[in-house]
């Protein structure tokens, strides 16, 4: 059975995408920590990250990397936090978190951020325009 991120991946559930190519899709987290937390995955579904083979896995940090800088230049914080958590979905993924500064940015017990559907659009825009340049 697909995971929730290959049936986001093939457009069978939306998403607020950021960016894409061949082999990798990044998109706003619907249940963010803050504003503009994006998730980052393989498109090829494997379920733990250091399963990746060599060269997927060294073009998924080539891809988030070129992410993290368009969210940098897109969404007001002091620098990005990433997590490799990975236990919720069988399907590799990295959690890209622009810290605001206030020490617990990066605590996924605390309460989400509340944003509507034009906010979320908007700095997904804002990230995909940056994204593309």
């Amino acid at each position: 059975m697909a995971s929730i991120f290959t049936k986001i991946i093939n457009g069978e559930i939306p998403s607020y995408k950021v960016a894409e190519d061949n082999n990798y899709y990044a998109f706003l987290d619907i249940n963010p920590l803050t504003e503009g937390h994006t998730l980052v995955v393989p498109k090829k579904e494997v379920d733990y990250l250091f399963d990746l083979d060599d060269v997927t896995y060294t073009g998924f940090f080539d891809f988030v990397k070129k992410v993290s800088e368009a969210i940098e230049k897109s969404v007001k914080c002091i620098r990005l936090g990433m997590v490799v958590y990975g236990l919720d979905i069988p399907h590799a993924h990295i959690h890209l978190i622009p810290l605001k500064g206030t020490g617990n940015d990066i605590d996924f017990s605390k309460p989400k951020v509340e944003m509507t559907e034009e906010e979320f659009i908007e700095i997904a825009t804002k990230i995909n325009n940056e994204f593309e340049k």
